[in-house]
């Protein structure tokens, strides 16, 4: 078990170097383009919302680079870009003064990055698939999902104290380093060969994946709105501890993914993604209706439990049902539906708070996540059928 758990890790690190590049400027972006360049929250918004855009854009292509090319070189090209993104931060840094060029530099940066996490991610998953062996498929998602909100998790609050300390460069020259490094143990690590065969176009792979993806993209609209608007409904009823509400979720996600990925093995990835809904179903529920800090932060705890296996057991689901040869596609085919799912729910959810209140946002949550649940009811009836 030990030795697994060592193995997968050395795939997914690529992973968590290319979200913790994510995270390090997260929180450092925002009051920089708007205070220190001058620009509008419109522009705010557009420095932010590019790295996810260039991720959504770039994944047909990087499906193709995994199938046809192989994991390995995935990962190799995701380094290089973040090392590039680094850069790139660098040199916005250097040009501040010069307004526009120091802000050209910067939306640079971020489409570097976009691709860097798709080509980074979706290559370290099919490389400790293939490398592994497809018995531990449901591990190496679980582990990768760690990596993903972990990288994140600690990049924001190590942006901020490299920022303090040498400025936004000091972020550019983390990125970059640590891409650099991340690529020469990349380029040390043994390849596993590409599988050919018939290549399918990406929009025939996705049709196989979308049942499985639409689940993803319904369950994750639970996730969206309490990470992005529970600081907001704490403030709102007047509670403290919005924070410790991410934590509670944070923590209890990290735990079940790392303990329990072996379920899917044993139980089915459907079996276990009719319970992990039916779980997150009542987590929204009890937020929607929470009348106390301690109810809500409970409420945050059974999101995270409840949420952490879908991913992964979802996953496992739509690979199997895709020719080997063409699993990168699919993996990028897959991840498209957590993208749009979170890019789109952050703007739909705020659309309904402005109509019905802060409340009715996890209302939308508990809607989005019993229709996620009727259709993996169908699909298990069909499965069993």
């Amino acid at each position: 078990m030990r030795a697994g758990a060592r193995q997968v890790s050395g795939f997914v690190y690529f992973t968590l170097i290319s979200y913790l590049s994510v995270g390090a400027p997260l929180a450092v972006l925002p009051p920089y383009v708007h205070l220190r360049l001058g620009m509008s929250t419109a522009m705010v918004g557009l420095v932010i919302g590019l790295q996810s855009l260039a991720t959504l854009a770039s994944r047909p292509w990087v499906g193709w680079i995994c199938d046809r090319q192989g994991a390995k070189v995935s990962v190799l090209w995701g380094m290089a870009a973040c090392s590039a993104s680094g850069a790139a931060i660098i040199c916005a840094a250097a040009f501040q003064s010069r307004q526009w060029l120091g802000f050209a530099f910067l939306i640079a940066s971020r489409l570097l990055l976009g691709v860097a996490v798709s080509l980074g991610s979706t290559g370290s998953v099919l490389w400790g698939i293939r490398g592994l062996g497809q018995g531990h498929t449901a591990r190496v998602l679980s582990y990768n999902g760690i990596a993903t909100y972990g990288g994140v998790g600690l990049g924001a609050p190590l942006g901020v104290v490299l920022d303090g300390r040498w400025g936004l460069a000091g972020i550019g020259v983390f990125t970059a380093v640590f891409g650099a490094v991340s690529l020469a143990m990349a380029a040390r690590k043994a390849p596993v060969p590409a599988v050919h065969g018939e290549p399918e176009r990406f929009h025939r792979v996705l049709g196989r994946v979308a049942p499985y993806g639409s689940v993803v993209a319904l369950s994750s609209v639970a996730y969206g709105v309490l990470t992005t608007f529970i600081a907001l409904y704490f403030s709102y009823r007047h509670w403290s501890g919005a924070a410790l509400c991410l934590t509670a979720f944070g923590a209890a996600f990290i735990v079940v993914r790392a303990l329990c990925s072996q379920s899917i093995n044993r139980w089915g990835g459907l079996p276990v993604t009719i319970v992990s809904l039916a779980m997150t179903s009542v987590a929204m529920f009890l937020l929607w209706r929470a009348t106390s800090p301690w109810m809500a932060g409970a409420a945050a705890a059974l999101t995270g439990f409840g949420s952490s296996l879908i991913y992964p057991a979802l996953g496992v689901e739509a690979v199997r049902r895709v020719p080997e040869h063409n699993r990168g596609a699919a993996l990028a085919g897959f991840a498209v539906f957590f993208d749009l799912s979170i890019f789109l729910t952050g703007p739909a959810a705020g659309a309904i708070i402005g109509v019905y209140g802060y409340a009715s946002v996890f209302l939308f949550g508990l809607i989005s996540v019993l229709a996620a649940l009727g259709i993996i009811i169908v699909l298990h009836q069909m499965q069993k059928d």
